[in-house]
């Protein structure tokens, strides 16, 4: 198995790119998996590691990690506090601008492992910045209402951490992340995996900036677009 790639460590913090699929934690809703991110880690680095924050299991990219339980108790209220800035990058379907939306979520309940939550709590405050980088048509009828089709390259500046904040958020815009197999389009999925070869959620976390809970410096950390968001857009018609 290749080590994951590390794309930060010192004495108190490790992250890592985090591949599309792999689950964080070990969680009995998936008893099929059998790799987890934290286990891999700790192996890789010789030494037990702490989660601070989440990643969706199809979502790749930048995973955040403590070595002591005191860092992580100090990230996890930066996290809670808002003081992290987080980055996405996403391919969505149709052209869609620069904007911001401001719409509030429910919290997204599981039928087994939230039984006994509250099943009728409000929904919470959930805000999205979102930039277009690029745009493609393709002479594709994907759907039958439109001889072509149309997809936006996106970078998604979440202001609030809500669960599974950007694909909800672009779905209730109409510009579905291409890949959801909750929010999005079927019909775009199938495409984009019959002629582009992606198997994935096309959304990864590319840029983290913090204040080193230690050190009080300012920690940024990115990524570059991963070639699977970005195979569209280098095509042609």
């Amino acid at each position: 198995m290749p080590d994951l790639n590390i794309v930060y460590d010192d004495a108190y913090l490790v992250a890592i790119d985090k591949p599309s699929g792999l689950l964080v934690h070990r969680s009995w809703l998936a008893k099929g998996a059998t790799e987890f991110a934290l286990q891999r880690v700790r192996d890789q680095i010789g030494q037990r590691v702490y989660p601070v924050h989440r990643l969706d299991r199809p979502t790749s990219g930048i995973l955040l990690f403590a070595k002591d339980a005191d860092t992580a108790r100090l990230l996890t209220t930066a996290f809670t506090d808002r003081q992290v800035r987080k980055g996405y990058h996403a391919v969505v379907r149709g052209f869609l601008g620069d904007g911001s939306l401001d719409y509030p979520l429910r919290e997204e309940l599981d039928k087994i492992a939230d039984k006994y939550a509250e099943q009728e709590k409000a929904a919470q405050p959930a805000v999205t910045d979102y930039q277009c980088l690029a745009q493609i048509e393709l002479s594709f009828a994907v759907s039958k209402k439109h001889a072509t089709s149309r997809y936006s390259l996106m970078h998604l500046q979440p202001k609030t951490g809500r669960k599974h904040q950007l694909r909800r958020h672009m779905s209730h815009l109409r510009h579905p992340i291409i890949g959801d197999t909750n929010h999005g389009d079927g019909r775009h999925n199938r495409f984009f995996r019959e002629h582009f070869g992606c198997q994935r959620l096309l959304l990864a976390a590319t840029s983290l900036q913090f204040q080193h809970p230690h050190t009080q410096q300012a920690v940024q950390l990115e990524l570059p677009v991963p070639d699977e968001l970005v195979r569209a857009f280098q095509s042609s018609n």
